[in-house]
Protein backbone atom coordinates (compact mmCIF):
# COMPACT_ATOMS: atom_id res chain seq x y z
CA UNK A 1 0.00 0.00 0.00
CA UNK A 2 3.03 2.31 0.41
CA UNK A 3 2.59 4.31 -2.81
CA UNK A 4 -1.09 3.73 -3.49
CA UNK A 5 -4.43 4.99 -2.28
CA UNK A 6 -5.69 3.19 0.80
CA UNK A 7 -8.89 1.20 0.42
CA UNK A 8 -11.77 0.56 2.78
CA UNK A 9 -10.25 -2.88 3.41
CA UNK A 10 -7.01 -1.18 4.49
CA UNK A 11 -9.07 0.93 6.87
CA UNK A 12 -10.79 -2.16 8.26
CA UNK A 13 -7.38 -3.76 8.81
CA UNK A 14 -6.28 -0.62 10.64
CA UNK A 15 -9.39 -0.80 12.81
CA UNK A 16 -8.48 -4.34 13.84
CA UNK A 17 -4.90 -3.36 14.71
CA UNK A 18 -6.08 -0.30 16.64
CA UNK A 19 -8.51 -2.28 18.80
CA UNK A 20 -7.33 -1.92 22.38
CA UNK A 21 -4.88 0.83 21.40
CA UNK A 22 -7.26 3.73 20.72
CA UNK A 23 -10.58 4.57 22.32
CA UNK A 24 -13.78 4.23 20.36
CA UNK A 25 -14.80 7.82 20.95
CA UNK A 26 -18.48 8.69 21.45
CA UNK A 27 -20.95 10.59 19.32
CA UNK A 28 -22.46 13.23 21.59
CA UNK A 29 -25.52 15.39 21.04
CA UNK A 30 -26.35 18.70 22.72
CA UNK A 31 -29.97 19.88 22.75
CA UNK A 32 -28.80 23.43 23.49
CA UNK A 33 -26.53 23.49 20.44
CA UNK A 34 -29.20 21.83 18.30
CA UNK A 35 -31.64 24.58 19.30
CA UNK A 36 -29.05 27.24 18.55
CA UNK A 37 -28.27 25.78 15.10
CA UNK A 38 -31.83 24.84 14.22
CA UNK A 39 -31.02 21.25 13.33
CA UNK A 40 -29.48 18.03 14.58
CA UNK A 41 -25.73 17.69 14.99
CA UNK A 42 -23.74 14.87 16.60
CA UNK A 43 -20.17 15.49 17.69
CA UNK A 44 -17.51 12.80 17.15
CA UNK A 45 -15.34 13.49 20.20
CA UNK A 46 -11.76 12.76 19.21
CA UNK A 47 -10.72 15.35 21.79
CA UNK A 48 -11.35 12.50 24.26
CA UNK A 49 -8.96 10.19 22.39
CA UNK A 50 -5.67 9.00 23.91
CA UNK A 51 -3.06 11.75 23.50
CA UNK A 52 -5.91 14.25 23.11
CA UNK A 53 -6.55 13.95 19.38
CA UNK A 54 -7.21 11.57 16.48
CA UNK A 55 -3.54 11.50 15.47
CA UNK A 56 -2.69 8.34 17.43
CA UNK A 57 -4.81 6.33 14.97
CA UNK A 58 -2.72 7.14 11.92
CA UNK A 59 0.62 7.22 13.71
CA UNK A 60 0.14 3.78 15.28
CA UNK A 61 -1.13 2.26 12.06
CA UNK A 62 1.98 3.51 10.25
CA UNK A 63 4.50 2.47 12.90
CA UNK A 64 2.99 -1.00 13.41
CA UNK A 65 3.69 -1.65 9.70
CA UNK A 66 7.45 -1.03 10.08
CA UNK A 67 9.94 -3.87 9.80
CA UNK A 68 12.01 -5.00 12.77
CA UNK A 69 15.04 -3.21 11.29
CA UNK A 70 13.07 0.03 10.86
CA UNK A 71 11.83 -0.17 14.45
CA UNK A 72 15.43 -0.55 15.64
CA UNK A 73 16.40 2.61 13.74
CA UNK A 74 13.53 4.59 15.24
CA UNK A 75 11.12 7.14 13.78
CA UNK A 76 11.06 10.88 13.20
CA UNK A 77 8.18 13.27 12.51
CA UNK A 78 7.36 16.93 12.05
CA UNK A 79 4.33 18.33 13.81
CA UNK A 80 2.73 21.42 15.30
CA UNK A 81 1.78 19.26 18.27
CA UNK A 82 -0.93 16.62 17.91
CA UNK A 83 0.89 14.37 15.42
CA UNK A 84 3.92 14.74 17.69
CA UNK A 85 2.02 13.26 20.61
CA UNK A 86 0.48 10.55 18.46
CA UNK A 87 3.86 9.48 17.08
CA UNK A 88 5.56 9.68 20.49
CA UNK A 89 2.89 7.52 22.13
CA UNK A 90 2.73 5.07 19.22
CA UNK A 91 6.52 4.73 19.23
CA UNK A 92 6.50 4.00 22.96
CA UNK A 93 3.78 1.39 22.51
CA UNK A 94 5.75 -0.25 19.69
CA UNK A 95 9.01 -0.20 21.63
CA UNK A 96 10.92 2.22 19.40
CA UNK A 97 12.32 5.73 19.81
CA UNK A 98 11.02 8.97 18.33
CA UNK A 99 12.48 12.34 17.40
CA UNK A 100 9.93 15.11 16.87
CA UNK A 101 10.61 18.41 15.09
CA UNK A 102 8.12 21.15 15.94
CA UNK A 103 7.91 24.81 14.91
CA UNK A 104 9.48 27.21 17.40
CA UNK A 105 6.09 28.68 18.27
CA UNK A 106 4.40 25.33 18.94
CA UNK A 107 2.13 25.00 21.95
CA UNK A 108 4.06 24.52 25.17
CA UNK A 109 1.35 22.17 26.39
CA UNK A 110 1.77 19.92 23.33
CA UNK A 111 5.57 19.97 23.49
CA UNK A 112 5.66 18.97 27.15
CA UNK A 113 3.11 16.20 26.58
CA UNK A 114 5.24 14.88 23.70
CA UNK A 115 8.31 14.79 25.91
CA UNK A 116 6.39 12.93 28.61
CA UNK A 117 5.74 10.16 26.07
CA UNK A 118 9.52 9.82 25.76
CA UNK A 119 10.24 11.64 22.48
CA UNK A 120 13.23 13.84 21.76
CA UNK A 121 11.67 17.20 20.78
CA UNK A 122 13.53 19.73 18.65
CA UNK A 123 12.08 23.12 17.71
CA UNK A 124 12.96 24.46 14.26
CA UNK A 125 11.38 27.09 12.00
CA UNK A 126 8.23 29.17 12.15
CA UNK A 127 5.75 26.75 10.56
CA UNK A 128 4.97 23.07 10.15
CA UNK A 129 6.44 23.18 6.65
CA UNK A 130 9.83 24.43 7.89
CA UNK A 131 9.83 21.84 10.66
CA UNK A 132 9.04 19.16 8.06
CA UNK A 133 12.03 20.18 5.94
CA UNK A 134 14.29 19.74 8.97
CA UNK A 135 12.71 16.40 9.86
CA UNK A 136 13.29 15.19 6.29
CA UNK A 137 16.95 16.22 6.50
CA UNK A 138 17.40 14.49 9.84
CA UNK A 139 15.70 11.33 8.53
CA UNK A 140 18.23 11.08 5.69
CA UNK A 141 21.10 11.78 8.06
CA UNK A 142 20.09 9.42 10.85
CA UNK A 143 18.31 6.59 9.06
CA UNK A 144 15.15 7.06 11.10
CA UNK A 145 11.84 6.42 9.34
CA UNK A 146 9.89 9.59 8.59
CA UNK A 147 6.27 9.35 9.77
CA UNK A 148 4.40 11.92 7.72
CA UNK A 149 1.62 13.79 9.49
CA UNK A 150 -0.88 13.29 6.68
CA UNK A 151 0.49 12.39 3.23
CA UNK A 152 0.90 8.65 3.83
CA UNK A 153 -1.58 5.85 2.95
CA UNK A 154 -1.03 4.04 6.26
CA UNK A 155 -1.69 7.24 8.21
CA UNK A 156 -4.76 8.01 6.10
CA UNK A 157 -6.11 4.49 6.67
CA UNK A 158 -5.68 4.93 10.41
CA UNK A 159 -7.60 8.21 10.38
CA UNK A 160 -10.25 6.56 8.22
CA UNK A 161 -11.24 4.35 11.17
CA UNK A 162 -13.11 7.40 12.47
CA UNK A 163 -15.30 7.20 9.38
CA UNK A 164 -16.04 3.53 10.05
CA UNK A 165 -17.03 4.29 13.64
CA UNK A 166 -19.29 7.16 12.55
CA UNK A 167 -21.15 5.07 9.97
CA UNK A 168 -21.49 2.17 12.42
CA UNK A 169 -22.84 4.40 15.20
CA UNK A 170 -24.90 6.80 13.03
CA UNK A 171 -25.84 4.98 9.80
CA UNK A 172 -28.47 7.63 9.00
CA UNK A 173 -25.93 10.48 8.96
CA UNK A 174 -26.41 12.86 6.02
CA UNK A 175 -23.48 15.29 6.29
CA UNK A 176 -19.97 14.94 7.73
CA UNK A 177 -18.14 18.15 8.65
CA UNK A 178 -14.41 17.60 9.12
CA UNK A 179 -11.41 19.84 9.98
CA UNK A 180 -8.76 20.12 7.26
CA UNK A 181 -5.09 20.95 7.61
CA UNK A 182 -2.86 18.79 5.44
CA UNK A 183 -5.85 16.59 4.64
CA UNK A 184 -5.08 13.24 6.27
CA UNK A 185 -8.15 13.20 8.50
CA UNK A 186 -10.72 14.18 5.89
CA UNK A 187 -9.09 11.94 3.24
CA UNK A 188 -9.54 8.84 5.37
CA UNK A 189 -13.04 9.72 6.55
CA UNK A 190 -14.26 10.75 3.09
CA UNK A 191 -12.81 7.64 1.43
CA UNK A 192 -14.76 5.42 3.81
CA UNK A 193 -17.94 7.49 3.85
CA UNK A 194 -18.28 7.92 0.09
CA UNK A 195 -17.38 4.29 -0.65
CA UNK A 196 -19.89 2.88 1.81
CA UNK A 197 -22.59 5.55 1.41
CA UNK A 198 -22.24 7.59 -1.81
CA UNK A 199 -25.19 9.85 -0.91
CA UNK A 200 -23.52 11.26 2.19
CA UNK A 201 -22.03 14.74 1.87
CA UNK A 202 -18.53 15.45 3.18
CA UNK A 203 -17.62 19.07 3.91
CA UNK A 204 -14.12 20.13 4.95
CA UNK A 205 -13.38 23.18 7.09
CA UNK A 206 -10.16 25.17 7.08
CA UNK A 207 -9.07 28.20 9.06
CA UNK A 208 -9.17 31.29 6.84
CA UNK A 209 -5.57 32.01 7.82
CA UNK A 210 -4.41 28.57 6.64
CA UNK A 211 -6.58 27.79 3.64
CA UNK A 212 -4.17 25.96 1.33
CA UNK A 213 -6.70 23.30 0.32
CA UNK A 214 -9.37 25.87 -0.52
CA UNK A 215 -6.85 27.85 -2.56
CA UNK A 216 -5.59 24.74 -4.34
CA UNK A 217 -9.11 23.63 -5.26
CA UNK A 218 -9.85 27.06 -6.68
CA UNK A 219 -6.70 26.96 -8.81
CA UNK A 220 -7.12 23.33 -9.82
CA UNK A 221 -3.68 22.29 -8.60
CA UNK A 222 -1.72 22.16 -5.36
CA UNK A 223 -0.53 25.60 -4.31
CA UNK A 224 1.17 26.52 -1.06
CA UNK A 225 0.06 29.61 0.85
CA UNK A 226 2.89 32.08 1.57
CA UNK A 227 2.14 32.06 5.29
CA UNK A 228 -0.29 30.71 7.87
CA UNK A 229 -1.81 32.66 10.72
CA UNK A 230 -4.53 31.15 12.87
CA UNK A 231 -5.17 30.15 16.47
CA UNK A 232 -6.04 26.68 15.09
CA UNK A 233 -2.41 25.54 15.17
CA UNK A 234 -3.33 21.91 14.55
CA UNK A 235 -4.40 22.72 10.97
CA UNK A 236 -1.88 25.51 10.26
CA UNK A 237 -0.35 23.88 7.17
CA UNK A 238 0.92 25.81 4.14
CA UNK A 239 0.56 23.00 1.60
CA UNK A 240 -1.70 19.92 1.37
CA UNK A 241 -0.22 16.54 0.56
CA UNK A 242 -0.15 15.11 -2.95
CA UNK A 243 -2.07 12.00 -1.91
CA UNK A 244 -4.46 13.83 0.39
CA UNK A 245 -5.24 16.48 -2.22
CA UNK A 246 -6.10 13.78 -4.78
CA UNK A 247 -8.39 12.03 -2.29
CA UNK A 248 -10.05 15.30 -1.34
CA UNK A 249 -10.69 16.09 -5.00
CA UNK A 250 -12.22 12.64 -5.47
CA UNK A 251 -14.34 12.29 -2.35
CA UNK A 252 -14.96 15.68 -0.67
CA UNK A 253 -17.96 17.74 -1.78
CA UNK A 254 -16.81 21.15 -0.55
CA UNK A 255 -14.24 22.88 1.64
CA UNK A 256 -15.16 26.10 3.46
CA UNK A 257 -13.27 28.50 5.72
CA UNK A 258 -13.91 30.06 9.11
CA UNK A 259 -12.03 32.91 10.75
CA UNK A 260 -10.58 33.07 14.25
CA UNK A 261 -13.65 34.91 15.52
CA UNK A 262 -15.82 31.95 14.50
CA UNK A 263 -13.34 29.50 16.04
CA UNK A 264 -13.18 31.39 19.34
CA UNK A 265 -16.95 31.41 19.56
CA UNK A 266 -17.09 27.64 18.97
CA UNK A 267 -14.48 26.93 21.67
CA UNK A 268 -16.44 28.98 24.22
CA UNK A 269 -19.70 27.31 23.20
CA UNK A 270 -18.21 23.85 23.68
CA UNK A 271 -17.02 24.84 27.15
CA UNK A 272 -20.24 26.47 28.23
CA UNK A 273 -22.90 24.26 26.65
CA UNK A 274 -21.20 20.85 26.51
CA UNK A 275 -18.46 21.12 29.17
CA UNK A 276 -15.90 20.04 26.55
CA UNK A 277 -12.36 21.35 26.21
CA UNK A 278 -11.66 21.67 22.49
CA UNK A 279 -8.66 23.19 20.70
CA UNK A 280 -8.93 25.56 17.75
CA UNK A 281 -8.50 22.89 15.07
CA UNK A 282 -11.08 20.72 16.79
CA UNK A 283 -13.62 23.55 16.93
CA UNK A 284 -13.62 24.54 13.25
CA UNK A 285 -16.44 22.17 12.28
CA UNK A 286 -18.80 23.69 14.84
CA UNK A 287 -17.52 27.14 13.85
CA UNK A 288 -18.61 26.45 10.26
CA UNK A 289 -22.09 25.50 11.46
CA UNK A 290 -22.35 28.59 13.66
CA UNK A 291 -21.20 30.81 10.79
CA UNK A 292 -23.75 29.14 8.48
CA UNK A 293 -21.03 27.98 6.12
CA UNK A 294 -22.69 24.56 6.23
CA UNK A 295 -26.47 24.26 5.96
CA UNK A 296 -28.37 22.52 8.75
CA UNK A 297 -31.36 21.65 6.55
CA UNK A 298 -29.74 18.62 4.91
CA UNK A 299 -30.50 16.16 7.72
CA UNK A 300 -28.32 14.77 10.51
CA UNK A 301 -24.90 16.42 10.65
CA UNK A 302 -21.81 14.79 12.15
CA UNK A 303 -19.21 17.30 13.33
CA UNK A 304 -15.75 15.81 13.89
CA UNK A 305 -14.07 17.33 16.95
CA UNK A 306 -10.50 16.44 16.11
CA UNK A 307 -8.63 17.39 19.29
CA UNK A 308 -8.57 19.02 22.70
CA UNK A 309 -4.92 19.90 23.26
CA UNK A 310 -5.00 23.61 23.92
CA UNK A 311 -2.52 25.76 25.79
CA UNK A 312 -4.09 27.19 28.96
CA UNK A 313 -2.77 30.70 28.36
CA UNK A 314 -4.19 30.68 24.84
CA UNK A 315 -7.47 29.34 26.19
CA UNK A 316 -7.72 32.29 28.56
CA UNK A 317 -7.37 34.73 25.67
CA UNK A 318 -9.81 32.78 23.53
CA UNK A 319 -12.43 32.72 26.28
CA UNK A 320 -12.24 36.49 26.68
CA UNK A 321 -12.39 37.00 22.92
CA UNK A 322 -15.26 34.56 22.66
CA UNK A 323 -17.17 36.35 25.39
CA UNK A 324 -16.80 39.60 23.49
CA UNK A 325 -18.03 37.94 20.30
CA UNK A 326 -21.05 36.51 22.13
CA UNK A 327 -21.99 39.84 23.67
CA UNK A 328 -21.00 38.62 27.12
CA UNK A 329 -18.33 41.29 27.62
CA UNK A 330 -18.51 44.97 26.71
CA UNK A 331 -15.44 47.20 26.52
CA UNK A 332 -16.29 50.89 26.82
CA UNK A 333 -14.38 54.15 26.91
CA UNK A 334 -15.57 57.61 27.92
CA UNK A 335 -14.15 60.91 29.19
CA UNK A 336 -15.23 62.41 32.51
CA UNK A 337 -14.50 65.71 34.25
CA UNK A 338 -11.65 65.04 36.69
CA UNK A 339 -13.78 65.81 39.75
CA UNK A 340 -14.68 63.86 42.89
CA UNK A 341 -17.70 61.60 42.49
CA UNK A 342 -17.76 61.46 38.67
CA UNK A 343 -16.48 57.89 38.42
CA UNK A 344 -18.71 56.74 41.29
CA UNK A 345 -21.74 58.25 39.56
CA UNK A 346 -20.93 56.43 36.32
CA UNK A 347 -20.43 53.09 38.10
CA UNK A 348 -23.69 53.51 40.02
CA UNK A 349 -25.49 54.04 36.73
CA UNK A 350 -23.90 50.90 35.26
CA UNK A 351 -24.96 48.91 38.34
CA UNK A 352 -28.52 50.11 37.87
CA UNK A 353 -28.38 48.76 34.33
CA UNK A 354 -27.54 45.29 35.74
CA UNK A 355 -24.04 45.05 34.31
CA UNK A 356 -21.12 43.72 36.35
CA UNK A 357 -17.86 45.66 36.28
CA UNK A 358 -14.84 43.43 35.60
CA UNK A 359 -12.12 46.05 35.15
CA UNK A 360 -11.78 49.83 35.36
CA UNK A 361 -8.84 51.86 34.13
CA UNK A 362 -8.73 55.54 35.21
CA UNK A 363 -6.28 57.38 32.91
CA UNK A 364 -5.18 61.00 33.40
CA UNK A 365 -1.96 60.97 31.37
CA UNK A 366 -3.26 60.49 27.83
CA UNK A 367 -1.79 63.39 25.81
CA UNK A 368 -5.13 63.85 24.05
CA UNK A 369 -6.78 64.87 27.36
CA UNK A 370 -7.03 68.35 28.79
CA UNK A 371 -5.88 68.82 32.41
CA UNK A 372 -9.54 68.91 33.47
CA UNK A 373 -10.44 65.50 31.97
CA UNK A 374 -9.88 61.85 32.75
CA UNK A 375 -10.38 58.89 30.44
CA UNK A 376 -12.15 55.84 31.83
CA UNK A 377 -11.91 52.41 30.18
CA UNK A 378 -14.37 49.87 31.55
CA UNK A 379 -14.90 46.15 30.89
CA UNK A 380 -18.41 44.96 31.74
CA UNK A 381 -19.98 41.53 32.04
CA UNK A 382 -23.28 41.57 30.14
CA UNK A 383 -26.04 39.13 29.23
CA UNK A 384 -26.07 39.51 25.44
CA UNK A 385 -25.91 42.06 22.65
CA UNK A 386 -29.39 43.54 23.32
CA UNK A 387 -28.29 44.13 26.93
CA UNK A 388 -25.18 45.89 25.64
CA UNK A 389 -27.24 48.08 23.33
CA UNK A 390 -29.50 49.00 26.25
CA UNK A 391 -26.50 49.99 28.38
CA UNK A 392 -24.92 52.15 25.69
CA UNK A 393 -28.23 53.84 24.84
CA UNK A 394 -28.96 54.60 28.50
CA UNK A 395 -25.49 56.05 29.16
CA UNK A 396 -25.63 58.18 26.03
CA UNK A 397 -29.07 59.39 27.09
CA UNK A 398 -27.51 60.46 30.38
CA UNK A 399 -24.96 62.56 28.47
CA UNK A 400 -22.00 60.19 28.38
CA UNK A 401 -20.18 59.93 25.05
CA UNK A 402 -19.38 56.24 24.73
CA UNK A 403 -16.48 55.10 22.55
CA UNK A 404 -15.85 51.35 22.09
CA UNK A 405 -12.40 50.75 23.56
CA UNK A 406 -11.18 49.00 20.40
CA UNK A 407 -11.62 52.38 18.61
CA UNK A 408 -8.59 54.67 18.65
CA UNK A 409 -9.23 57.35 21.23
CA UNK A 410 -9.34 60.98 20.24
CA UNK A 411 -10.47 63.95 22.28
CA UNK A 412 -12.44 65.13 19.23
CA UNK A 413 -14.72 62.11 19.73
CA UNK A 414 -15.73 63.23 23.23
CA UNK A 415 -17.41 66.11 24.94
CA UNK A 416 -17.17 67.52 28.42
CA UNK A 417 -19.88 66.77 30.91
CA UNK A 418 -21.45 68.91 33.56
CA UNK A 419 -23.45 66.07 35.04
Amino acid sequence: MSEHWPTVENVRDAQAYLAGVVYRTPLQESSDINDLLGGRVLFKLENLQRSGSFKLRGAYNRIRALTADELRRGVIAASAGNHAQGVALAAALMGTTAVIVTPEGASITKIEATRRYGADVRQVGESFDEAFQEATRLARESGRVLIHAFDDPWVIAGQGTIGLEILEDAPSADVLVVPVGGGGLISGIALVAKTLNPRIRVIGVQAAGAAAVVQSRQLGHIEATPQVRTLADGIAVKRPGVLTYALIQQFVDDVVTVDDHDISRAIVLFLERSKLLVEGAGAVSLAALLAKKVSMDQGTVISVVSGGNIDVTLLTRIIEKGLVEEGRQLHLCTVLPDQPGQLSRLLDRIAALKANVIRVNHERWDPALTPQDVRVDIVLETRDRPHQETIVAALESDGYQIIPSRTKFSLRDTKNFDN
